[in-house]
């Protein structure tokens, strides 16, 4: 008869072992291993082994007695140096580039911060009218966080600045943001007939392309473009980033005498679905535009500006024809003062001499107040003697605080980190009676 199969053993402990069996627990194998304290017969003594990762030297084992304070703080020191945190990254600073357009904004945004510091380009030109262009200390701003304030007021500065935008990613620099305050051709993003050139969309391909840097793509900082779906016109080598001066003017608007009467109206749908859920804690005006045969007439659509002191908010203003015909409108409905606000005063021709003060003349001919900002550099320096005041996303008045760069820690979009404020600049009257 054949001998019965042994029974399997599985759990049952092996012939002659220990009735007590210990069980060990599995070694954890990493860059930093910490074996657990083993008691001996001759005390307490404790076993610890990391790695050194200094150069040249391994890892070893440092015994520590129970009766020997500075052994334990010697272990303690070794292990804390194999551990060791990071350092805290301190405050990121900023070399910022300008367009000569730009020079006093930029000199008035750095004089606000010690983290921001100014360098110059030369802006020369050959013989023949193209650019001459040349980067100072290029190899100074290496591994550096790297702006370039522009001004695209005109095709002719376009050229130059796309340059030196193109050529300062490529200098090995940690990152790199482009400040362009107006997007100039974002009105032109329509195309009514077939022909028409959308030329929003051709500048933003161009500016999609600018080189990414060793910190990746650019950021592109422009205030109240146009459109809002002018955002999708861009490409993904560049992070667009939109701000809006809006927060300026409701800073503004707060310190006026009669703020608690203040009404908001827009003088065309387009502006409405710009702004008004940013100012949607006031009463608000809408007026559209109606044609006529060849001409264009502005209409009250919805609100009532009665006794109120009515502000007309836009994004932009150029000839300056809609929002004289939105004042008449809103004068003949009863308004008891008129103010307007644009970001981007652009007044082609010396267009704002159209605008007067409301020095006793009536809503229907003057205005209360013209605020604008100074986006446009050189419409401000050519209209400061018409307005007095303007906002100025740039500098510091004494009512006033502006958008300025703080450091690392306070990041919020611009400059890789906080970079204009939203203080406001005391605005001067569109006072028309010293002319």
């Amino acid at each position: 008869m054949a001998a019965a199969a042994p029974a399997p053993s599985w759990g049952n402990p092996k012939p002659n072992a220990s009735p007590n069996p210990t069980f060990h627990k599995p070694k954890f194998v990493g860059a930093r291993s910490l074996a657990l304290p083993k008691r001996s017969s001759s005390g307490f003594r404790s076993e610890l082994t990391s790695p050194d990762i200094s150069p040249g030297r391994s890892g070893g084992t440092v015994h520590v007695s129970r009766s020997s304070p500075s052994s334990l703080m010697a272990a303690s020191a070794a292990v804390a140096s194999s551990v060791a945190l990071p350092r805290k990254r301190s405050l990121k600073n900023v070399i910022l580039f300008y367009c000569e357009e730009m020079r006093e904004l930029a000199e008035r945004v750095a004089s606000e911060s010690d983290t921001i510091e100014l360098r110059s380009i030369s802006w020369r030109t050959f013989e023949d009218g193209f650019p001459n262009l040349f980067i100072s200390n290029a190899h100074g701003i290496r591994g550096q966080h790297v702006a370039f304030l522009a001004s695209f007021s005109s095709p002719g500065v376009i050229f130059e600045q796309l340059s030196i935008i193109y050529a300062l990613p490529r200098l090995f620099i940690s990152s790199f943001t482009v400040v362009l305050p107006f997007f100039p051709t974002g009105s032109y993003e329509r195309m009514e007939e077939e022909g028409d050139v959308a030329t929003a969309f051709t500048l933003a391909r161009i500016l999609s392309n600018i080189p990414i840097s060793r910190g990746g793509p650019t950021s592109l900082v422009i205030f109240d473009i146009h459109a809002l779906q002018e955002r999708f016109y861009f490409g993904d080598y560049v992070l667009p980033c939109f701000e809006s001066g809006i927060p300026l003017l409701k800073n503004r608007l707060q310190l006026l005498p009669d703020s608690e009467n203040i009404s908001i109206a827009f003088p065309d749908d387009g502006s409405w679905k710009r702004f008004h859920k940013q100012l949607q804690h006031f009463p608000v005006i809408i007026c559209n535009k109606v044609r006529e045969g060849d001409q264009r007439f502005v209409r009250l659509k919805e609100g009532d500006p009665r006794g109120r002191h009515v502000v007309i908010v836009d994004d932009l203003v150029q000839s300056g024809g809609t929002l004289i015909e939105c004042q008449k409108v809103l004068a003949a409905h009863g308004a008891a003062k008129i103010s307007a606000y644009v970001t981007h005063g652009i007044f082609p021709n010396r267009s704002w001499q159209r605008f007067q003060y409301d020095n006793g003349v009536g809503p229907e001919n003057g205005l209360s107040n013209f605020w604008i900002t100074d986006s446009c550099a050189l419409t401000v320096k050519e209209s400061m003697s018409y307005f007095n005041q303007a906002f100025c996303l740039g500098v510091e008045f004494p009512s006033a605080t502006v958008l300025v760069y703080y450091g690392y820690s306070e990041w919020r979009g611009l400059l890789g980190r906080k970079w204009w404020s939203s203080r406001l600049v005391p605005i001067a009257r569109v006072d028309n009676s010293a002319h």
